[in-house]
């Protein structure tokens, strides 16, 4: 693991009202909106959609990475799926199946500690969590001119799966389970 050590907890509706703040800042609001993304998120996860753009929902998760003091430096969630598949927009054909348990993860770092590297550290908490063993595959989504998170997930292990971006802009990376 990276040089922060990290403690995760899981998100509550205390942990959101922590965080909500973040998502003041003008880049956390382009990309992901204003302080009701991270309700949403913990609605989402209460509540998980039984198929979601071709796959099937197994379970959600949402958690804090807490530092040594107890202080949030990052959110971090998603959602487990039976596959992953590359979805087009409605109405157009999915492809790219894999046959694989996966976690759709999606991650915010306190703007505050951008470029310290949490953001790997909170990364690479997750993926050795016991409540996610069962992962094969990881899939992160990340808007393609996002260069920082881009590096990020690229220093946590994962590799660019296709350099065209989807009809979202959006660009996908990957990385096999931890064995």
């Amino acid at each position: 693991m990276g040089r922060h050590r990290l403690v995760l907890r899981t998100l509550t509706e205390a942990g959101a009202c922590e965080i909500e703040h973040w998502f003041d800042d003008s880049e956390i609001d382009r990309r992901l909106g204003g302080r009701f993304w991270i309700h949403r998120a913990l609605r989402l996860r209460d509540e998980p959609a039984g198929e979601f753009r071709g796959r099937r929902v197994l379970r959600s998760h949402g958690w804090l990475a807490d530092d040594a003091d107890g202080t949030p430096v990052a959110y971090l969630g998603g959602d487990v799926y039976d596959r992953w598949v590359r979805y087009h927009g409605e109405g157009k054909p999915l492809t790219g199946e894999i046959s694989a348990r996966t976690m759709s993860l999606a991650y915010v770092v306190d703007p505050a500690r951008w470029r310290r590297g949490y953001g790997r550290a909170a990364i690479e908490s997750v993926l050795a969590h016991p409540d996610v063993a069962d992962i094969e595959l990881w899939v992160l989504g990340i808007d393609s001119d996002n260069v920082a998170s881009r590096r990020c997930a690229e220093s946590a292990g994962f590799h660019l799966i296709d350099s065209v971006p989807d009809f979202e802009d959006t660009l996908y990376y990957q990385r096999e389970a931890l064995t």
